[in-house]
């Protein structure tokens, strides 16, 4: 209980931290950073067929940047949630017309078999995965869907920043992150119950890429994403799980 107090209070103070520039700190303001933005919020929507008729719980919606991509393009019912009420202000100022609570996502009040699909970028790896995701199994309709972006931990310098705590502290990241091995969390969510999982890696664009450059990286990132052994080493995964 102490363990998971203190995961909370880190991950409150985090988000007060960083609520003045959080997509800057994220690296979704650049111009490389909206691109990968748009293209993780299709994800979302394409393998959770969200439309207007799908009920959707957000989890870590933070400054509600995914919260506008996914409600513009579908009209949906959305209920987003995360644990700073600092960044979800700034949600709020954004899209008065979504839901928007304070709630800790390893503990969620809904009631079971409510949402057609369940998502979020870069959240997972805050929380105690395997408690987070049974709970959010049993939020999911019969055939729902849940999806989620998260770091790769097989990429190289995500490898160094979640398990060297000074790197760690320098690149911004709360004390008590990690990141996704991509095998691992499929046994698991397969253990779990999930009936369909897919995992995958994607996106070699760096947020710091130069704008020159951003067509050129582009195409090299779909080359390599199509590239046994080399995809692996991907910034991100996407993770796909069907109850």
């Amino acid at each position: 209980m102490i363990e998971r107090e203190e995961r909370l209070a880190n991950e409150r103070a985090h988000g007060k931290k960083i609520s003045e520039n959080a997509e800057e700190v994220w690296g979704w303001s650049s111009p490389a950073g909206q691109l990968r933005a748009q293209r993780r919020a299709n994800y979302f929507i394409e393998l959770g067929e969200i439309n207007q008729n799908s009920k959707v719980l957000e989890i870590g919606c933070g400054s509600g940047l995914f919260t506008q991509k996914v409600y513009e393009a579908t009209q949906a019912q959305i209920i987003a949630t995360d644990l700073s009420e600092d960044l979800l202000q700034l949600a709020k100022e954004k899209l008065p017309n979504v839901k928007f609570e304070v709630q800790d996502a390893m503990n969620l009040p809904y009631q079971p078999n409510s949402f057609d699909v369940i998502f979020g970028s870069s959240i997972l790896h805050h929380l105690e995965m395997e408690l987070a995701l049974k709970g959010m199994l049993t939020l999911l309709k019969p055939n729902g869907k849940l999806i989620f972006a998260e770091p790769n931990m097989i990429n190289p310098q995500i490898l160094l920043q979640k398990n060297i705590p000074a790197l760690k502290k320098a690149l911004g990241d709360s004390p008590d992150e990690t990141a996704v091995i991509r095998w691992k969390l499929a046994k698991q969510m397969k253990k779990m119950g999930f009936s369909v999982v897919k995992i995958f890696p994607y996106d070699f664009l760096h947020p710091s890429v130069s704008p020159k450059y951003i067509a050129f990286v582009k195409k090299m990132g779909e080359w390599i994403e199509k590239t046994p052994i080399l995809k692996e080493i991907a910034g991100s995964v996407i993770i796909f799980g069907q109850k």
